[in-house]
């Protein structure tokens, strides 16, 4: 999905928003609902890195936290001609990683320490390419409003059996504000997860440019996808609206390509990129399984 689509569904998600203030208040709450989007925006756009890092609980490198992981970042952002972002470890058994941040001056990307005893050097470096990647094409801000957008729907939408449907009354403003209740959020979440999804795979494609092999990031995500499966991540688990932010789901949902998972189904996402290396003329084999680049 490309910046064109990826604009029209915001645009959507801010009409949705507006459309639900109306239905609630009329004009008033159209003009209400725009000011609260805009707080949030706002917040979102300044905070929303020292927040999410906050919530998972992420240490920053420094030379004598991860220096290694700290360099090989900063050495892949030289590579892909980049600022060089923080970089912090979680301390979180689950393999995982994810980037955030409102722009590429302004970002961070964070490694749970179990990615980090259970891939090999390739692979990490495939994932961190991979973060890096949606920071350089501005996905980190773009989820991170889109998920601001979908919490202030559910929260509108929610007050809507107070309101009864703002100035319509009787029984069809009951049924209105149900129905606003129950579509908004639904609508809301559709939109945010069509964008994770989309650029998902262009972050795996740029990902595999940055670190120079497809298949390293491969052999990384069917790894992560395996251990995220059956190793719980109690911290993604209370705070599920971040879990789009992850190059894997962290959480124990839907392992098929549906519409209401976070992330594109993963094997479509390694036979893409087995796909590329192939085009590339990359024929080598997959890193070592058990290889620990930091022991």
């Amino acid at each position: 999905m490309g910046y064109m689509k990826t604009a029209m569904l915001m645009a959507a998600m801010t009409a949705l928003f507006m459309g639900v203030g109306y239905l609630l208040g009329g004009g008033a709450g159209l003009l209400i609902a725009f000011a609260v989007a805009a707080g949030m925006n706002a917040y979102a756009y300044w905070n929303s890195d020292k927040a999410v890092l906050r919530m998972h609980n992420a240490q920053e490198c420094n030379s004598q936290v991860h220096p290694d992981l700290q360099r090989m970042v900063h050495q892949l952002a030289d590579d892909a001609g980049m600022p060089h972002p923080r970089v912090y470890v979680i301390d979180q058994d689950q393999p995982n990683a994810f980037a955030t941040g409102r722009n590429p001056e302004n970002a961070a990307v964070a490694a749970t320490t179990g990615l980090l005893r259970r891939m090999s050097r390739e692979e990490v470096a495939a994932v961190m390419a991979h973060e890096l990647a949606h920071i350089r094409n501005y996905d980190t801000l773009i989820m991170t409003v889109t998920a601001t957008f979908a919490g202030a729907i559910s929260m509108l939408a929610n007050f809507a059996l107070f309101f009864r449907g703002g100035r319509n009354q009787g029984a069809g403003g009951a049924i209105a504000a149900i129905a606003v209740m129950i579509l908004a959020p639904l609508a809301a979440a559709v939109v945010q997860m069509a964008i994770s999804r989309s650029r998902e795979y262009e972050a795996d494609r740029v990902g595999a440019e940055i670190c120079g092999n497809p298949l390293w990031l491969a052999a990384a995500l069917e790894k992560i996808q395996g251990f995220a499966s059956r190793i719980d991540y109690d911290k993604a688990e209370e705070n599920p609206q971040t879990a789009h932010m992850f190059i894997i789901n962290p959480l124990h949902v839907h392992k098929r390509d549906k519409l209401f998972s976070t992330h594109p189904n993963t094997e479509n996402r390694i036979a893409a990129l087995m796909r590329l290396a192939q085009d590339s003329g990359i024929r080598s084999s997959m890193p070592a399984r058990n290889q620990n680049p930091w022991g």
